[in-house]
């Protein structure tokens, strides 16, 4: 019985020892302004959308090239 009691109360130690570490580095961490974070939202939608076109451009030449092969 006494092992039991040990294991729940080392396996709660440690997860209070691993949020407690999570606190501390989460401290350390230099986050975004609002400003930043709007800059780098656009950039990121901006790169799907160009990404996405070129996948749709693509696709469609292949698709087309597709065809006359086909026929």
């Amino acid at each position: 019985m006494a092992a039991q009691e040990t294991a729940v109360t080392g396996g709660t130690a440690r997860w209070k020892k691993f949020f407690r570490e999570v606190r501390a580095e989460l401290k350390k961490v230099t986050w975004p302004t609002r400003q930043d974070l709007i800059n780098y939202t656009g950039i990121v939608f901006v790169s799907v959308v160009v990404v996405a076109a070129l996948i749709w451009v693509i696709d469609s030449i292949l698709t087309q090239i597709l065809k006359v092969l086909i026929k």
